[in-house]
């Protein structure tokens, strides 16, 4: 019988970060979440200890990590919001992984994405890039894992697409639409992440599905298991840009950002190798098109 350990879990009671955290607990595991946001203190049954995420602490972001074998980081911004930009977000996880050495933590098992650093007028994904630099470079033990579009019950960019597809008679996408990309199950990404932490070699593997879609293949698929009579349209990137704020201000959120269109366009979220990952996005479409869509799912809602 192996010895239940402790890992600290960045973003435990967001979205990733959630699934890793029920598969530590799952497995008889201790978790120590790292937030400033816990929300529901009981929704692991109250198994989960807290632990502030404070960045300008970084003594006590160092206690937070003590005794911990495997610290998992999910931490990261999609865009730039009330004054902590790409810059600060990467010197946000410099800072974690100074204090996760000062506590002696074994390994970090880091979520980046694929294509980081791929594109360094991208500051999202040059902003991964340049996490990952500094975890390599840290001496410590890594393992980080490069999902391509995570999905699950809680996604934001299915569902909304969906919600897009049900609401209007036109549904817009940017450019030729032929640009790919490879979902990843966000519980196949966690189990990915579980293993990670299990062994002790320093590696980088593209977290990815078995399924490889053109961005107009993946609105034709949702539209046809929701039902949408929808017309999808291409549009010039700009207009696409324009739109996408147009539904922000009815939304009160921000749905679409210039990096999320170049890095598609771009083809920064697909892999050149082997899935690692076994179940199908067709499926999960399949099972879940009755609620796919239903409401809008805001990210800035999330965030508050």
């Amino acid at each position: 019988m192996s010895i239940a350990q402790l890992h600290a879990v960045t973003g435990a009671f967001g979205y990733s970060g959630s699934y890793i955290t029920r598969l530590l607990l799952d497995r008889g595991d201790h978790v120590r979440a790292l937030t400033n946001h816990p929300g529901d203190p009981q929704r692991f049954g109250g198994r989960v200890q807290i632990g502030s995420l404070d960045f300008d602490q970084p003594s006590k972001l160092a206690q937070n990590l003590e005794g911990a074998s495997t610290l998992f980081n999910t931490y990261w911004i999609r865009f730039p919001y009330r004054g902590i930009d790409f810059d600060h977000a990467v010197n946000n996880i410099k800072v974690l992984f100074d204090a996760a050495r000062a506590a002696q933590v074994r390994r970090i098992v880091h979520i980046s994405i694929t294509g980081a650093s791929a594109a360094p007028d991208l500051p999202y994904f040059h902003g991964k890039g340049l996490v990952e630099e500094a975890l390599i470079a840290s001496g410590l033990s890594y393992a980080i894992l490069r999902p391509a579009l995570i999905y699950g019950p809680e996604d934001i960019l299915l569902n909304n697409i969906a919600w897009l597809l049900r609401r209007f008679p036109l549904f817009t996408i940017p450019g030729s639409g032929e640009y790919r990309l490879q979902p990843v199950f966000v519980e196949d990404l966690a189990r990915l992440a579980i293993e990670a932490s299990d062994r002790r070699d320093n590696y980088i593997v593209d977290a990815v599905g078995p399924e490889t879609y053109t961005f107009n293949g993946l609105a034709e698929s949702i539209k046809r298991a929701i039902g949408s009579s929808a017309i999808i349209v291409h549009v010039p990137p700009a207009v696409a840009r324009v739109l996408a704020m147009i539904i922000g201000r009815m939304t009160g959120d921000i749905t679409l950002t210039e990096d999320e269109v170049k890095g598609l366009m771009a083809n920064l979220l697909v892999s050149h190798s082997r899935p690692t990952a076994p179940d199908r996005l067709s499926v999960w479409i399949h099972q879940n098109a009755a609620d796919l869509g239903r409401r809008y799912v805001s990210e800035i809602a999330r965030r508050r």
